[in-house]
């Protein structure tokens, strides 16, 4: 991102993007994601009792699971929204977990407040990657463990992110795939982390139809594919489409009715100095 640009313009942004992720229906688009949700927080290991943090949470599919386990657990993301819905699941289950708007270049907490910090797939969309990396340290206690999940460019999302480049006109945002190098990473926390564990892994999409309707699904309820389309004259939302349904279909294990996907990320696992 342009460092130049002024404070009006990055509250312009801030405001685009907040629109972004409050379109669609994330919600319902989250439900498919809760399996993957699940693996990920899995492999952390967190004891009962710990303060969890959750950035750019969306509707809570890590958050919950770790308020299930006996997690205390705070959640916050930049779209109000997803944030009620969160919050409404968690009180439906009648779970110890409390969610909140919240930006995550300016977390709303106090320094070394959480013993866990986690971001799945959402942290990653900042415009200001190094607001970030200095706001998951901040916040996180000494000792304490921060855990992303972030999508790499060589995989099966990062394909797809090129496939809306041709396109989408850039952003000026440093690419969110950048978070999923190895390199990049390490910079960005620096000497703020006295462990840095990283390991590529698969995230598996799965979806009880086909292809052509896995690009659907993505259009009516994830946001940032809903403003892209919405973007786009009738010609070019066409042409998009079908080369998102030839990519899906391309990269798809099962058969005509039903769609696996597996999508390369970035499991980051970091100790706080």
């Amino acid at each position: 991102m342009n460092t130049a640009m002024t404070a009006p313009e990055i509250d312009d942004l801030k405001t685009r993007l907040k629109e972004t992720w409050m379109a669609g229906d994330y919600d319902r688009f989250s439900r498919y994601m809760e399996q993957g949700a699940w693996i990920f927080y899995e492999q952390l290991d967190i004891p009962a009792g710990c303060e969890l943090l959750d950035v750019a949470c969306g509707s809570g599919q890590v958050a919950l699971w770790a308020a299930r386990d006996g997690v205390n657990v705070t959640g916050v993301d930049i779209a109000p929204n997803l944030i009620q819905r969160a919050q409404a699941r968690a009180r439906a289950e009648g779970l110890n977990a409390h969610f909140m708007e919240g930006d995550a270049e300016a977390l709303p907490f106090d320094d070394a407040g959480f013993d866990v910090v986690t971001s799945l797939f959402g942290a990653m969309f900042a415009p200001r990657p190094e607001l970030v990396a200095r706001e998951l340290l901040r916040v996180c206690s000494p000792g304490g463990t921060i855990a992303m999940g972030n999508w790499t460019r060589e995989g099966f999302v990062g394909q797809m992110f090129k496939t809306f480049a041709k396109f989408i006109a850039p952003s000026g945002m440093p690419a969110p795939v950048l978070w999923g190098d190895e390199t990049v990473v390490r910079e960005r926390f620096g000497g703020g982390v006295s462990d840095l564990k990283m390991t590529r892994r698969q995230y598996e999409f799965t979806y009880p139809f086909a292809s052509a309707e896995v690009v659907e699904f993505f259009r009516q309820y994830y946001g940032p594919t809903n403003r892209a389309f919405g973007s786009l004259n009738e010609t070019e939302a066409r042409q998009l489409r079908e080369e998102l349904e030839a990519l899906w279909s391309a990269h798809n294990r099962a058969g005509d009715e039903l769609t696996v996907v597996q999508a390369e990320y970035l499991h980051v696992i970091a100790t706080r100095t």
